[in-house]
């Protein structure tokens, strides 16, 4: 159970923060980095989730709660590294069932579209729009991830990799499902301002 009491502890004025270990690295550490990108994704929904109040979108609003709850675990799970020591409590894991529940959700929205002919530009719906900038935060997320998980000793659950690569496939579909209700698809024109100048 998380109690908060205090805003500031004063504990990381030196540059340090606290794993899930109770183990103190630099703010700067790829660790950290890589659950504070997962963190600002998380942010990057909640802006998404401004513009889904509609009725129209209610199915994905709810989408997207659960993911923002799954963020959470996923920062929990990558707060928490398993090196096999014995911490006292249970640590929270990512499951393979909840990226499993991210694919039938992106087959259920992709399958209400047309098939795709032209890479997309962001934009279009003012959710459309930040679906876009959530996944491209999510992949740079799922890229210090991956420079983490290749580390020999930073070990990094196989479900949270496969958690965060598929959350940006859902992200992108999702925004193209939003645009299909709206405005439509934003298609990039390749060379279509080259001769503007």
């Amino acid at each position: 159970m998380v109690v908060l009491n205090k805003i500031y502890t004063k504990t990381g004025d030196a540059g340090t923060t606290a794993l899930g270990t109770g183990d103190r690295v630099a703010k700067h550490h790829l660790r950290i980095s890589a659950y504070g990108t997962v963190d600002e994704t998380n942010a990057c929904i909640g802006l998404v989730r401004l513009h889904t109040t509609a009725d129209e979108f209610a199915r994905l609003d709810a989408m997207l709660a659960a993911i923002q709850n799954d963020l959470f675990d996923l920062g929990a799970d990558l707060c928490t590294p398993d090196r096999g020591e014995e911490l006292g409590y249970e640590p929270l894991r990512v499951l393979p069932g909840q990226t499993a529940r991210l694919e039938r959700e992106i087959d259920a929205l992709n399958g209400e579209l047309d098939p795709l002919r032209s890479f997309v530009l962001p934009g279009g719906h003012p959710a459309a729009a930040h679906l876009h900038l959530a996944r491209t935060v999510c992949r740079r997320a799922e890229r210090l991830i991956a420079e983490l998980a290749a580390l020999p000793d930073e070990p990094t659950s196989e479900p949270v990799l496969a958690y965060v690569n598929r959350l940006s496939d859902f992200l992108f579909v999702a925004s193209r499902w939003v645009n299909a209700r709206s405005h439509g698809d934003v298609l990039w024109v390749p060379g279509k301002t080259r001769d503007s100048g």
